[in-house]
């Protein structure tokens, strides 16, 4: 039963809609109907600003961070489930939002989140590369994937240094997760017509 609960209180955390939210209540705007449509820091930014762009992207952070720390808590102490686990469903309840018509944004932020409640040296190495790439190509969607490129392959070194495996399975499956969400900004990016930021 701590199993299950423990899940679905992950599930609806990531299901918390940021970009949405955010959007209806203090700028009277549904953000899905503007920019991209998407629900994710990216097209906040686009569409509402700086600061409700960096909100969102906090927000989104740390659902992943507190998904991944229930298991940690003395009350699900037994419930079975590895922090991990844990922080992949909430990075689905993301994507597939109940509280958002399961439309939502492309997962790049929530699992940024699960490293840091995991593991958070590969969470700093993962923002200086983030910002490294948005720096030199000002593309977000570049700059998401080329930090889930970095973080695969840190997550293979340390799974053969440490032997820590399913640290490497989770980041593969959020490294997927990241690129089939990605689909369309990459055939952008091939064909030189994916947006580009201008505050950076």
């Amino acid at each position: 039963m701590d199993m299950i609960l423990v899940l679905v209180i992950a599930y609806l955390i990531g299901s918390i809609p940021s970009g949405l939210w955010i959007g209806q209540i203090f700028y009277k705007t549904d953000i899905r109907k503007h920019g991209s449509g998407n629900l994710g820091a990216t097209n906040t930014f686009r569409v509402l600003g700086k600061k409700a762009g960096i909100a969102v992207t906090l927000m989104d952070i740390l659902k992943g961070t507190v998904a991944t720390l229930i298991p940690t808590i003395a009350v699900f102490a037994n419930s079975g489930v590895h922090p991990l686990i844990a922080g992949v469903v909430a990075v689905f309840g993301h994507m597939y939002p109940i509280f958002a018509g399961f439309r939502g944004g492309k997962a790049v932020a929530t699992s940024a989140g699960i490293l840091l409640g995991y593991h958070w040296p590969i969470f700093v190495l993962l923002v200086l590369a983030f910002l490294l790439c948005l720096k030199v190509y000002k593309m977000v969607s570049l700059a998401s994937m080329f930090a889930a490129v970095v973080a695969f392959i840190y997550a293979l070194i340390y799974a053969i240094l440490e032997k820590e495996y399913l640290l490497l399975i989770i980041i593969t499956i959020i490294v997927v997760f990241i690129f089939y969400r990605h689909r369309t900004n990459i055939s952008r990016i091939k064909h030189g017509t994916e947006p580009k930021i201008t505050w950076l």
